[in-house]
C-alpha cells in the first residue's frame, strides 16, 4: 500500500510540476507606439497567445507609444525615438521621464526605399539604384525629377522619364521619419540643412542642432511634392499598387516584403549596393554603438565599409518600466500579474520570436542583445537574469544561423554586365537597366523563400559595436527533430497525455 501510494504520489508532483505555473495568474498587457516594428510585433504576439501569454499591441507610431506609455494608458511602448529627442523636437516625452523606463532591443530592422516608376517604355523599373547622398538629396528636395543625372548615373545610363518626383511619407509625427531623416542628415548634409531651414514654420519646428524632424512639411512649397499617409501600411500598399506614379517612400522593409514593394539597393560605405535582407541588416550593425541605456548611435552604420551592409539599418526597442539598474528607473507596475506577463513575452521575443524574422524582413537579435532582454527583465523583476545559450533559447544566431529568408537575391546590374560586384559601372557599358526577367525578386535568391545566410563570428558578437559584450560560441544552425515547437514543449505535452492514464491505472489498483 505504502509502494502504492508513493507512486501516486509522485505522479502527482510530476504533474504539478509540469502543469501548475510557480507565479500568480497572468495578466494582459497591452503596447502601442511604433508601426516600424508592427509585423514583427503581430508574429511575437501570435507566439505568446499561443503560449497563454496575454499580450496586446497597437502599431501606431513611436512618439504616440511613448507618450501613452508615460500617460499610463498602456504598459509598455514600441519605439526607435529616444525621450531625449522626443522632448528636443516638442513630440513630448515628459510623461514618461516621470514614469520611468528603460530602452529594451527587440529586432533589428532596415528602412527600404520604396518606389514606382516606369521606364521610357512604359515598363516598370524593378532595379533601381540609389547611392547615400542621392537618397539624401531627393528626400531633402534636391533632385526633383526622376531623369536627373546623379539618378542615371547609376542605373545603366540611360534617363529615365522626365518626370517630377513625388515623395511619401508619414502624416503627423513618426519614429521611422526621424530615424529616416537622421541618415538623410548624414547622406547629405548641406542639401538636409537647407530643407530643414526652409520649413521650420511649415510644420517641422525649429529643431536643435543634432536633433531629427519627427514630422514632415504639412505645408510650404515643399509640402506640394509629398503625399503623406496615415500608416505603414497605407505608404506600402499606395506605392506598391501603383496608384501614386513616379513615387518614392521610405519604411520598414517588412512592409515592402509583405505587399511586395520593389525596394531601391542602396550604395554602402565599401561602394556595394545591397538591399535590407538580414544578411545585409547583420553586417551593417556590427558598427551601431549602444549606449549605456542600450539607445542607438548610428553615424558609423551609414558609412560602414563592410560590402554586405545595408546602410539604413537600425534596432528598435520596447520602452517598459524597470526597478533598478538605470537612472531612469522609477518602479514596476506594481501587479505582480502584469510583471510576470511582460517577463514571459519578452523571454518569448528574445528566442523563439526571433525564428521569423528574416523571413518577415528583418534580422533576428545577436545573442548578445537577446540576453540584454533577459538582463532588462531582472530590472524589471528583481529576479536574476536567466542565462541564455544555444540549449534554451531558439533564437538562430545562437545556432550559427541568420535564419530562412536572410539571403539577399543578386544584384541585377551585376548579373546584368551593368556594373562591376565592387558597384562601379563596368566600362562601355550604356545599358537603359536589366529587363523584366532579370529584375530582383521580392524574396530570397533564385525565388528560394528558404534561404538562409549564416552568420559570421563578427555578426553574432557585435550587435552594438560593444567589445564588452558577452561572446556567444558559433554552432551549427538546428531546430532540432520537433522544428519551431521545441524538446520541452513536446516533453511538456507528453506528460499532460500519459500522465492522466497513469493516475487512472494507479487509482484502479488502490481500490
Amino acid at each position: 500500500m505504502i509502494r502504492r501510494l508513493a507512486a501516486l504520489g509522485g505522479v502527482t508532483v510530476l504533474l504539478s510540476l509540469v502543469i501548475t505555473p510557480g507565479a500568480a495568474a497572468l495578466s494582459r498587457v497591452t503596447g502601442s507606439g511604433s508601426s516600424y516594428v508592427g509585423p514583427a510585433m503581430n508574429d511575437w504576439q501570435n507566439g505568446a497567445t499561443s503560449r497563454g501569454i496575454p499580450v496586446n499591441y497597437s502599431a501606431t507610431n513611436s512618439p504616440a507609444g511613448v507618450n501613452q506609455y508615460g500617460d499610463r494608458t498602456v504598459d509598455f511602448g514600441g519605439t526607435e525615438a529616444e525621450v531625449s529627442s522626443l522632448i528636443a523636437a516638442g513630440g513630448g516625452g515628459l510623461s514618461a521621464q516621470t514614469r520611468g523606463y528603460q530602452y529594451v532591443p527587440d529586432v533589428a530592422g532596415a528602412v527600404a526605399v520604396m518606389y514606382n516608376v516606369t521606364d521610357q517604355g512604359g515598363k516598370r523599373v524593378d532595379y533601381l539604384h540609389l547611392t547615400r547622398e542621392v537618397i539624401g538629396r531627393i528626400f531633402s528636395r534636391d533632385i526633383t525629377r526622376w531623369s536627373d543625372p546623379a539618378i542615371t548615373a547609376t542605373n545603366g545610363g540611360k534617363p529615365l522619364p522626365d518626370q517630377p518626383i513625388t515623395l511619401v511619407g508619414r502624416t503627423g509625427q513618426s519614429g521611422t521619419t526621424a530615424l529616416f531623416y537622421d541618415f538623410i542628415a548624414h547622406a547629405a548634409p548641406a542639401a538636409y540643412n537647407r530643407f530643414v531651414s526652409r520649413n521650420v514654420g511649415n510644420g517641422m519646428g525649429n529643431l536643435p542642432s543634432g536633433v531629427r524632424p519627427i514630422q514632415l512639411p504639412g505645408q510650404g512649397p515643399d509640402a506640394e511634392w509629398y503625399r503623406l499617409l496615415a500608416d505603414s501600411d497605407q505608404i506600402a500598399k499606395s506605392v506598391g499598387s501603383g496608384s501614386i506614379p513616379f513615387s518614392i517612400a521610405y519604411d520598414e522593409f517588412a512592409y515592402a516584403q509583405l505587399y511586395k514593394v520593389p525596394a531601391a539597393w542602396v550604395q554602402n560605405g565599401a561602394g556595394q549596393y545591397t538591399q535590407p535582407y538580414a544578411e545585409n541588416i547583420a553586417a551593417a550593425l556590427k558598427h551601431a554603438e549602444l549606449r549605456p541605456d542600450l539607445s542607438q548611435k548610428l553615424d558609423k552604420v551609414y558609412s560602414n565599409t563592410d560590402p554586405k551592409s545595408y546602410p539604413i539599418s537600425a534596432y528598435s526597442y520596447v520602452m517598459m518600466p524597470c526597478t533598478s539598474g538605470r537612472d531612469t528607473c522609477r518602479g514596476g507596475y506594481g501587479d505582480q500579474g502584469k510583471t510576470d506577463t511582460m517577463a514571459a513575452f519578452l523571454e518569448h521575443v528574445a528566442c523563439d520570436g526571433q525564428i521569423n524574422m528574416a523571413r518577415i524582413g528583418y534580422s533576428p537579435l545577436p545573442p548578445n542583445l537577446s540576453q540584454e532582454i533577459m538582463n532588462s527583465n531582472a530590472r524589471l523583476t528583481g529576479r536574476p537574469a536567466k542565462q541564455l545559450n544555444a540549449g534554451n533559447c531558439g533564437n538562430p544566431t545562437f545556432h550559427g544561423s541568420l535564419g530562412a529568408g536572410a539571403a539577399s537575391p543578386p544584384d541585377p546590374l551585376v548579373t546584368g554586365g551593368i556594373i562591376n560586384p565592387d558597384g562601379k559601372p563596368k566600362a562601355g557599358t550604356g545599358a537603359a537597366g536589366p529587363n523584366a526577367s532579370t529584375g530582383p525578386s521580392t524574396g530570397p535568391a533564385a525565388g528560394d523563400k528558404t534561404a538562409t545566410a549564416t552568420a559570421n563570428p563578427d555578426e553574432e558578437s557585435a550587435g552594438g559595436g560593444s567589445k564588452n559584450w558577452r561572446e556567444a560560441a558559433p554552432a551549427a544552425y538546428d531546430e532540432g527533430g520537433f522544428g519551431g515547437f521545441g524538446g520541452w514543449a513536446a516533453l511538456v505535452l507528453f506528460v499532460a497525455i500519459v500522465a492522466p492514464l497513469v493516475v487512472r491505472g494507479v487509482v484502479r489498483k488502490l481500490r
